[in-house]
């Protein structure tokens, strides 16, 4: 396997690091969406949401597919989705407080 530096790291947290990212995360763990769909949600200028994912997938965070003339983004189940749930069961069994 080969090995990555710290900036690998760096660049692929800053995406789950990101308040919007996050939201966006947090939406498509429910279901596949739009970017529409996704603006409507969090009530945000679909440009934002559009840069938001477009550095998503520069990672492959989220994946996506055409469908007519709407792009529908998913979270990318093979990696992401696994880590998700680690993360979900450590903050559960070990991260006391809640970070402000």
């Amino acid at each position: 396997m080969k090995s990555c530096s710290s900036n690998t790291y760096h660049l692929f947290f800053r995406n789950l690091a990101n308040p919007l990212r996050i939201d966006i995360i947090s939406l498509l763990k429910e279901k596949t969406m739009s970017v529409t769909e996704l603006s409507k949600k969090l009530n945000l200028e679909q440009s934002k949401i559009s840069h938001a994912l477009s550095s998503m997938k520069n990672c492959n965070v989220v994946e996506s597919k055409q469908n007519g003339k709407q792009r529908i983004y998913s979270l990318n189940k093979k990696t992401i989705t696994p880590i998700l749930k680690i993360i979900d069961k450590h903050k559960c069994r070990f991260c006391k407080e809640e970070i402000k």
